[in-house]
């Protein structure tokens, strides 16, 4: 996820600086700890309005100021954030949280100047070594931040490899009753029912970025994938993604239009031509509510072509909205939901048509500094929109897919990320239901 906001591991960095150089003298007054505890418990506004109306008589108590500067820069008064943490730094020079918070709140108002001088004047205090980590971090994004305005060029490669369980995604049956012959049964060919095999594969992509004003912005990307399984080569697969279009930032709006390309193939010669591939575009809208919560809307349309099956292409739409929310203590929780709708370009066969709904949830969770889990699950319904001419019948899936992994980075610009997942179609017809389980392990480098 090129965007004007804190990022998960600096939303975890702000915990860091908040939590690890809190000052350590005690209070037994009353409203201070009452705001610690509700800061503690992420209420902050909660926080702020119990400070704020105290202000004018309490301003200039370090206590009062830095608990007031914390609970208005986490509800986004960043101005006032920065008055009441000034307060705090001209009675006590030395407070590193203070100074770590206002650099935050400078951070916020885009003066990286200021805050790029603050971050760097808590790393000379020498502290804890986790919150040296966090300040990198911070001043790493001020670098992000001020690229904005640059041209920008990412690069990876990654390699991959691992087992999988059904290669071509088939039916566990070796045989089915076929209702238009009368419920006869018959053997499925080869490669019709389940195949297990491992595999490896390598996949590499570039994304870039030309800001064109303060506010806009073209962007692009490109992302290829091979992959080689072992013993069963006619279901070697591949896949090319191009996408091209333009941003625009504005405030806590961010609006993305993108022109997309996607080709799908599989080494197999009964698919002499690529298997599938889809022109299309997306329209995207990103709200950045607050600092830990996020609304995401977006528009897809394509046109899905079988170059070899002709009968299936179809044109494709899906409209969805999502929302993020980063807790304080660093944990990401994210969840959409999405319908659209695939419509077949020949009438004759309406029913490869189909409408369809899903949802998906997911999470995030750091563990140190070097370790991140990861896991997410997600349900789809498909109602297709006519009978199956083999089965007499019309078809409605189910489908739930699981993935749970971690990404480990062991040094900059190195990242292993084991990872399980899971795919099971439930479909009314036997032929289309399937399970398949994967665990792979991919190894990537970014340039």
């Amino acid at each position: 996820m090129h965007r004007n906001r804190l990022r998960p591991s600096l939303r975890r960095a702000a915990l860091l600086l908040s939590v690890l150089c809190l000052p350590l003298a005690a209070s037994a007054d009353d409203i201070i700890d009452n705001a610690r505890a509700l800061l503690d418990k992420q209420n902050s506004t909660q926080a702020y309005e119990l400070l704020a109306p105290l202000a004018s008589d309490r301003a200039g108590e370090p206590a009062f100021d830095y608990l007031l500067g914390l609970a208005a820069l986490d509800t986004n008064r960043n101005t006032e954030a920065v008055f009441a943490l000034e307060r705090v730094l001209a009675v006590q020079p030395e407070n590193v949280a203070a100074r770590a918070a206002i650099a935050r709140a400078y951070l916020k108002l885009k003066e990286s100047d200021a805050a790029k001088r603050e971050f760097q004047n808590v790393k000379r205090t020498d502290p804890p070594p986790e919150v040296v980590s966090a300040v990198d971090r911070f001043l790493s994004e001020i670098d992000r931040l001020e690229a904005r305005n640059r041209n920008s060029l990412r690069m990876y490669v990654e390699g991959f490899f691992g087992t999988d369980s059904n290669v071509n995604s088939a039916t566990a049956d070796r045989s089915i009753a076929v209702p238009i012959f009368g419920g006869q049964v018959f053997n499925l060919a080869p490669g019709g029912s389940a195949l297990q095999d491992s595999f490896h594969g390598l996949q590499g992509g570039l994304n870039f970025r030309l800001p064109q004003s303060q506010t806009w912005a073209l962007i692009g990307s490109a992302t290829a994938n091979r992959r080689w399984n072992h013993q069963f080569n006619e279901f070697d697969t591949g896949f090319l993604d191009l996408a091209f279009g333009a941003s625009r930032r504005k405030d806590k709006d961010t609006i993305t239009i993108l022109g997309q390309y996607n080709d799908f193939h599989v080494q197999n010669p009964a698919f002499p031509n690529v298997f599938r591939n889809a022109v299309g575009g997306s329209l995207q809208w990103q709200r950045d509510i607050d600092l830990r919560n996020q609304l995401t809307g977006f528009l897809q349309m394509a046109q899905v072509a079988y170059p070899d099956q002709k009968l299936r292409d179809v044109n494709r739409w899906v409209v969805g909205g999502g929302w993020a929310h980063a807790y304080r203590a660093g944990p990401i929780v994210f969840a959409s939901a999405y319908a659209g709708q695939e419509v077949a370009l020949d009438k004759a066969f309406a029913y490869v048509g189909h409408d369809l709904a899903g949802v998906r949830v997911g999470t995030e969770i750091p563990s140190g500094d070097r370790v991140r889990f990861f896991g997410n699950a997600a349900y789809e319904r498909r109602n297709f929109a006519g009978q199956e001419p083999l089965f007499l019948a019309t078809r409605h899936d189910d489908q739930y897919t699981a993935v749970v992994g971690l990404h480990y980075t062991p040094v900059d610009a190195w990242r292993v990320s084991p990872q399980l997942f899971w795919i099971r179609n439930d479909a009314s017809l036997q032929l289309f239901t399937f399970d398949r389980a994967v665990a792979e392990v991919r190894v990537r480098r970014e340039f």
